[in-house]
């Protein structure tokens, strides 16, 4: 019997309701309820974990007390390709106590860290975002790197920029950033050296 290939109109048609269906399954944001289910599974966990800040489709993030300033404000560095990309000793560590507060002046940049551990397992992808709040007064959280990849286990490492006229003062525990989380369209496994981090 001879046989007659597919109709080809109903043939794209499925491939591309399939390909539709993968393209927003690999990119769906997690509500709050995903979000919490997620974490009941263990697939996804912010530690330590407080209920109030989980928004509808977001998890707020707390400054942590542990900071790098940049050990000098002159002078030329060579940017190289490396996870020290101008060298360990650019950096100088800063670590509050108590009630301290670190100032930051107009223009300056430090990196600091969130107080919190993000867990993904291979199924989930994470983005950390600024708050609305503190963006209109010109404090930004990540200059460029604000991907989480999956499998990861790290505290969250924040490129903290003062775009404002005025030196801020920022206190550890302060709800500075917001993560979103996003599911893969299949499982991946990052395996890159910051994926275990502990330390800005």
């Amino acid at each position: 019997m001879r046989t007659h290939p597919p109709p080809i109109i109903p043939l794209i048609t499925v491939l591309l309701t399939k390909h539709l269906k993968d393209w927003v399954m690999g990119t769906a944001v997690l509500s709050k309820n995903e979000i919490l289910r997620a974490a009941k599974k263990g697939e996804i966990a912010v530690t330590p974990f407080d209920a109030e800040c989980v928004g509808p489709c977001s998890v707020d993030l707390r400054l942590g007390n542990e900071f790098k300033v940049f050990a000098k404000k002159k002078g030329t560095k060579e940017v190289k390709d490396a996870p020290d990309a101008i060298g360990r000793d650019a950096f100088k560590r800063v670590v509050l106590r108590g009630g301290e507060t670190l100032s930051l002046k107009p223009g300056e940049l430090v990196l600091g860290v969130t107080k919190e551990r993000v867990r993904l397992s291979k199924k989930y992808c994470a983005v950390i975002d600024g708050r609305s709040r503190f963006a209109r007064i010109g404090l930004l959280v990540h200059v460029s790197s604000s991907l989480i990849q999956p499998n990861c286990d790290n505290v969250q490492v924040l490129e903290i920029a003062n775009l404002s006229p005025f030196t801020l003062k920022l206190k550890p525990g302060l709800r500075v950033c917001q993560v979103v989380f996003h599911e893969l369209s299949s499982p991946a496994e990052y395996k890159g050296g910051f994926r275990l981090q502990k330390h800005p």
